[in-house]
């Protein structure tokens, strides 16, 4: 009886097998089933689990887009108090990469390494520019940190992800950018906050979907909102406006937004507000005079006919904006046609330095506060957008990779297998916001510190005050051009003013070098 048992048993297989073959032999879709029934799904299962076979076995340390593994892992190991030194000596490939950007230290310098060379302690790093201080706004400020988080959406994230960031920037001092998808209850953990305003207006928008001020005052009356973000466009998707994917979009997200469950969210390329320069400084105005926080824009950088625009309209003096956000075309995005993100809007260094360039003409650039985003959460991303002028970088993907992200690329999919960008409730749960918020906050920390050490190793005590002639940029085996000659840059852009750097000493002077309290080193590996 068992033999018998056991034999029919055994026949399942083949008779599975058997049916599948069958099947694969009559359906007309796939040619190769057709050609080769039953073996031919290993080619699918094959292309299925294709990026994870690249991620931890075929690629080298250096070769993985858009974050290296070797760039994974200072980010991983820094979020978790690990070693994140390297051993034996760089992977990079310095001489033959073309455009690799090389920092030049001084042998000799005025400024000792009080920081502690080789810890982990975490020292001031305010910006050198008071934000709004310009123009007098009300609600001025001296931003606490150089780096804070990039604008991501509650809708993008999950809610335990958003929760872990803005408890996290508590932790390390530092601003949050709500992103374009409102502000949810999971960015009130405590961490102050930049709005975005995006062309859709969520959470400060009529029934209509038209922009409402009077919402956008209370918004900001009952929230730690420190600034507002004008938002033009985004490095990865520039003139195509945002997308949540209906997958991302439940109950709760579309009762913040005022949006349909379940569909697609697709927000204007456009604002309604203003189609001109002018009428976009007026409207900034209107928001700054109306809640006393400083405004900003953010943009991807293509064309430079707004940027003329926008410099010869901010010369008078009258009007103007206290910060532009500028977005590279290697930043990341949630869901995007692949042209957009691999061919619309020119990368950082480009784009920023050509920005950058029509203020510095203008004699506008002591005026605003400039920031950078795009793949500028790694130290020496960092240092050269800082000598390209930068006050402030923000980070994104690299907090992301700090909360947990393991870049399986499946934003787009509500399929993120670690809960950070996903609505799927099961997938979340494996997300711990308190155990994440300390690494995002252990990561903020460790790039502040290793950019200390670099502006220290150049003879300064501040990265904003790390200039052009810091850098230089390899062009070949034999060959590196100085950064101020490749970007165009005369003597002395890209550094704050006197004054600025007079007063960025001695707020320095004052706060000291004592480092703050280290986190508490987690103790779960992902």
């Amino acid at each position: 009886m068992a033999w018998k048992t056991l034999g029919k048993l055994a026949a399942l297989p083949a008779a599975a097998g058997a049916a599948l073959a069958a099947y694969d032999l009559t359906q007309r879709k796939h040619a190769i089933l057709r050609n080769f029934p039953v073996i031919g799904h290993l080619r699918y299962l094959l292309e299925a689990i294709g990026p994870e076979l690249r991620q931890y076995i075929v690629t080298d340390n250096d070769a993985e887009r858009p974050f290296s593994r070797d760039q994974r892992r200072w980010i991983y190991a820094s979020s978790k108090l690990e070693n994140n030194y390297f051993g034996f000596g760089t992977d990079e490939d310095i001489e033959h990469t073309q455009g690799y950007a090389i920092i030049k230290h001084r042998t000799l310098s005025p400024v000792g390494p009080a920081t502690g060379q080789h810890s982990g302690e975490d020292v001031a790093l305010p910006s050198a520019k008071v934000l709004g201080g310009p123009r007098g706004r009300a609600g001025a400020f001296r931003p606490a940190s150089i780096v804070n988080i990039s604008g991501m959406s509650f809708g993008s994230l999950s809610a335990a992800a958003v929760t872990a960031l803005n408890k996290g920037a508590a932790l390390a001092g530092c601003l949050q950018d709500t992103g374009e998808g409102a502000l949810s209850p999971y960015h009130r953990s405590g961490g102050e906050l930049v709005f975005q305003i995006g062309t859709a207006y969520f959470g400060c928008r009529d029934s209509s979907g038209r922009f409402d001020l009077e919402r956008l005052k209370d918004l900001v009356a009952s929230a730690p909102v420190k600034a507002l973000e004008i938002k033009l466009s985004q490095g990865a998707k520039p003139g195509l406006g945002g997308m949540l994917p209906g997958a991302k979009v439940t109950k709760e997200i579309a009762d913040i937004r005022g949006i349909e469950v379940g569909k697609d969210c697709a927000s204007p390329s456009r604002h309604a507000e203003f189609s001109t320069v002018d009428g976009l400084l007026d409207w900034a105005e209107l928001l700054a005079q109306a809640t006393g926080l400083p405004v900003g824009i953010k943009s991807a950088v293509g064309d430079l006919d707004f940027w003329r625009e926008l410099t010869e309209l901010m010369t008078p003096g009258d009007r103007g904006l206290d910060f532009v956000t500028i977005d590279g075309g290697e930043g990341g995005t949630g869901a995007a046609p692949l042209v957009f993100t691999d061919a619309v809007s020119l990368p950082f260094r480009v784009g920023f330095a050509r920005v950058y360039r029509q203020f510095a003409e203008a004699g506008l650039t002591d005026r605003l506060t400039f920031i950078g985003s795009g793949k500028l959460g790694l130290p020496r991303n960092a240092v050269v957008a800082m000598a390209l002028g930068c006050d402030m970088v923000n980070v994104a993907r690299e907090a992301m990779l700090a909360i947990g992200c393991v870049q399986a690329q499946r934003c787009h999919t509500d399929r993120c297998p670690t809960g950070v960008a996903t609505q799927d409730p099961w997938l979340q749960h494996g997300l711990d916001p308190e155990l994440k918020s300390v690494r995002l906050a252990n990561y903020v920390r460790a790039l502040r510190r290793d950019l200390v050490k670099v502006a220290e190793a150049c003879g300064v005590p501040h990265p904003a005050l790390i200039s052009i002639d810091d850098i230089e940029v390899m062009d070949g085996e034999s060959r590196a051009t100085p950064l101020a000659e490749l970007f165009g840059y005369r003597s002395g852009w890209g550094l704050p003013s006197a004054p600025d750097r007079a007063e960025l000493l001695r707020v320095l002077q004052h706060t000291g070098t004592e480092a703050s309290s280290a986190l508490e080193s987690p103790v779960a590996q992902d």
